[in-house]
């Protein structure tokens, strides 16, 4: 089960983190995050701790992913119009 659900999260995270669609490749944190747990019971079940580690690592590579695309989105940058309200005075 650890195993299938490693490779369908894993590849589907892969997947969206290269598409050129910045509304899908905000997802690939998603699917990141949600493979983790399958992650760190397979390597904890396997008694490695390299790869245990390793996935400390990336499990905080998705939360940055997660804070950037999903808990702090900022405004797309470029040129705006400010508009002032006729009438009001600074």
């Amino acid at each position: 089960m650890d195993q299938i659900a490693i490779a369908i999260l894993g590849a589907a995270a892969a997947w969206l983190s290269q598409s050129r669609d910045p509304a899908q490749a905000r997802w690939a944190c998603i699917f990141g995050m949600l493979g983790q747990p399958f992650w760190f019971y397979a390597a904890w079940k396997a008694d490695q701790w390299g790869i245990f580690v390793v996935c400390v690592l990336y499990a905080i590579a998705w939360m940055r992913g997660l804070w950037v695309h999903w808990l702090s989105p900022r405004r797309a940058t470029g040129v705006e119009t400010i508009q002032i309200a006729p009438g009001r005075e600074r």
